[in-house]
C-alpha cells in the first residue's frame, strides 16, 4: 500500500480545528465525507422512507430488485446521506445492488430509540414496497453498524424475516465503552477517543439507560440467529476492541461471521475510497461478500 494515501486523509481530518458543537461536527463530516463527490455514472433519487428522508443510488448494471440499506456513521448525533453518498454508492456497486441511504434523526434533538424507531420505518418500508428479506443486505460504519445489528435484534423479537447477511464496518458495539483499544490505539486513532465517545453515548442515552441494553450495546445481546456478517476494521482505530470482540461473540453464537483487519486503516477508511485504494478494496470485498449470500 501506498502510506501516502491514508497520511493524506489523515492530513486532511486535521486540517483544522476539531469542531466543539453540533452543527460545527455535523457540518465537519459533511465536508470532509464529500470532499470526493459521488461518481458521475450514479443515479440518485431522493425518497420519503415514510416520514424518514432516505435516498436511492443505482450503478449502471445493478439488480434494482436487490437492496443495501445502509444506516451512516457519526455516533448517532452526525452524519448524513450527504457525508456517506461515496461510500453508500460504492458499495452498492461493488455489491452490483441498488442502495437506499437512511437519515434517521439524531441526537440530542431525538434520543434513543428515535434511530432505531427510524431504522424500523427504513425495513418496514422496503417489506411494504415488496422486497423479500432475503434480497435485503443491511449494513452502516460506526455507529450505523451498532444501529445495523440493534435492528436485526428486534426484527428476530418480532419474529419478522431477517436481511440476507450484513456490513459492519468499523461498528460501535459497546457504549460501555469497556474495549481495551480505546487506550491502546488512542495516540494513532485521528477521530475516536474516550471523552467523545463518552459524550456521544450521553447525547444519544437517558441518563437511566443501562448501557449494556442491547438494543444500544449489541455486544451484549443474544446474537443466536444472526445472518452471516462481515466486519472490516482498521489496526489504527479506538474501536478495534468493539469488532473484535463482537465477532468473537457473535462466532460462539454460531454466527457465520468473516472479520477483516485492515493495517494501518483509520476508523471508516472506505468513505474516502476515492482516493485511498484500501478503501476501494474493502469495498470490492462488501461486494463480493454480498454477492454470495444475497
Amino acid at each position: 500500500m501506498d502510506q501516502s494515501e491514508i497520511e493524506a486523509v489523515r492530513t486532511l481530518l486535521s486540517s483544522k480545528p476539531r469542531p466543539v458543537g453540533w452543527t460545527e461536527r455535523r457540518q465537519r463530516l459533511n465536508e470532509v465525507g464529500s470532499v470526493w463527490p459521488v461518481a458521475d455514472d450514479i443515479t440518485l433519487e431522493p425518497v420519503d422512507v415514510d416520514d424518514v428522508p432516505g435516498e436511492w443510488s443505482i450503478a449502471p448494471g445493478s439488480d434494482a430488485l436487490r437492496i443495501l440499506m445502509v444506516f451512516h456513521g457519526g455516533g448517532y448525533c452526525s452524519g448524513s446521506i450527504l457525508s456517506h453518498r461515496r461510500l453508500v454508492t460504492e458499495a452498492g456497486r461493488a455489491a452490483g445492488v441498488r442502495t437506499l441511504a437512511v437519515a434517521y434523526r439524531l441526537a440530542p434533538e431525538h434520543p434513543f430509540p428515535a434511530a432505531l424507531e427510524d431504522a424500523l420505518t427504513a425495513w418496514h418500508f422496503l417489506r411494504g414496497q415488496g422486497v423479500e428479506a432475503k434480497h435485503i443486505v443491511v449494513g452502516g460504519d460506526s455507529a450505523g453498524g451498532g444501529l445495523t445489528l440493534a435492528l436485526m435484534g428486534q426484527l428476530q423479537k418480532a419474529r419478522e424475516g431477517l436481511p440476507a447477511c450484513a456490513w459492519l464496518l468499523s461498528p460501535w458495539t459497546d457504549l460501555t465503552m469497556s474495549g481495551a483499544t480505546l487506550a491502546t490505539k488512542d495516540s494513532v486513532d485521528p477521530l475516536i477517543h474516550d471523552g467523545y465517545l463518552h459524550e456521544l453515548a450521553d447525547a444519544y442515552l437517558p441518563g437511566s439507560m443501562d448501557r449494556k441494553d442491547p438494543r444500544v450495546s449489541p455486544l451484549y445481546a443474544d446474537l443466536t440467529g444472526l445472518p452471516p456478517a462481515l466486519i472490516q476494521v482498521g489496526s489504527d482505530e479506538t474501536l478495534l476492541a468493539d469488532a473484535t470482540r463482537f465477532a468473537a461473540a457473535a462466532g460462539a453464537a454460531d454466527v457465520a461471521v468473516t472479520l477483516e483487519l485492515w493495517p494501518h486503516m483509520i476508523h471508516a477508511w472506505p468513505l474516502w475510497n476515492a482516493h485511498l485504494e484500501p478503501g476501494r478494496q474493502a469495498l470490492a470485498k462488501a461486494g463480493t461478500f454480498m454477492r454470495q449470500h444475497l
